[in-house]
């Protein structure tokens, strides 16, 4: 990692002192929570996915993100012009490709989505392995595979389509095909609350709008921003139900200062 780059710190400031605005094309269950964590950090978050608006609405927005979790045929124009529109626009545009193994019909959307260049591709580590080409062994939306086993993985798929990968697990993995990065952190009970996750890909879509030509430090940064976030809110969380709550307090109150002094980022 480049350390003349900014800190996760210094972006988070950034982030915060512009409040972008992120368009987030992303499913009916993270819709709300999406927009709370996106509100809490400092970004200003736009559910704009209808196919008569999306395109137009990505020239406007500093960052597009685009989950397929909730994929229905009523959304894949939307998701298709907004990604060519931010491409167009030399936009940074992240792509969460959920459970995109499971059927015909995402593997279909997926190929296509991933031919129109996203700059950060962000998965569990069955959900990176399988669009790599490799075997995975994911059920559903959930992970079947361990981190590290999917840092091959990640690395060719970056190097692949000249973009950064994040692999999102009890220990992240960040890659652009040249530099990789760990980042430990966070707690037990976010992949009990339903949608942190879908929430993660809009928030690496906040720090890129503001760090656009640095995507790798971007997503570093927003992952590192949940995982202290997510540490801190478990010590005084009881169970998934109040930890909710108190992430999106964590999330407001997280100081640049803090965030840099307690990521657990290490180089590999």
């Amino acid at each position: 990692m480049d350390r003349t780059r900014p800190t996760p710190g210094q972006m988070l400031a950034a982030m915060r002192a512009a409040n972008p605005l992120v368009q987030c094309i992303t499913n009916y269950v993270a819709m709300n929570i999406a927009a709370n964590v996106m509100l809490a950090a400092g970004a200003s978050p736009a559910m704009v996915s209808a196919e008569e608006e999306a395109g137009e609405f990505a020239g406007i927005a500093g960052a597009l993100t685009i989950n397929i979790g909730t994929l229905s045929r009523d959304w894949i124009g939307g998701m298709k012009k907004a990604a060519t529109a931010a491409g167009k626009a030399g936009k940074p545009w992240v792509l969460d490709p959920v459970a995109h193994y499971a059927t015909g019909f995402r593997r279909s959307v997926t190929a296509e989505l991933v031919a129109l260049k996203p700059t950060i591709i962000r998965g569990n580590a069955s959900e990176i392995m399988a669009l790599a080409g490799g075997p995975a062994s994911g059920q559903g939306v959930d992970s079947g595979d361990s981190v590290d086993i999917a840092e091959g993985s990640a690395r060719a798929l970056a190097k692949q389509h000249d973009c950064t990968v994040a692999v999102t697990g009890a220990v992240d993995f960040v890659t652009d095909g040249r530099d990789a990065v760990r980042i430990a952190g966070g707690s037990a009970l976010m992949p009990k609350v339903t949608a942190l996750g879908c929430s993660l890909t809009c928030l690496i879509g906040a720090f890129a709008a503001v760090t656009p030509a640095y995507p790798f430090g971007a997503a570093v940064a927003a992952l590192a921003t949940f995982a202290v976030a997510g540490e801190e809110a478990a010590r005084k969380a009881s169970g998934p139900g109040s930890f909710s709550p108190l992430f999106l307090d964590q999330l407001s109150a997280l100081t640049d200062e803090t965030l840099d002094a307690k990521a657990g980022i290490t180089i590999a």
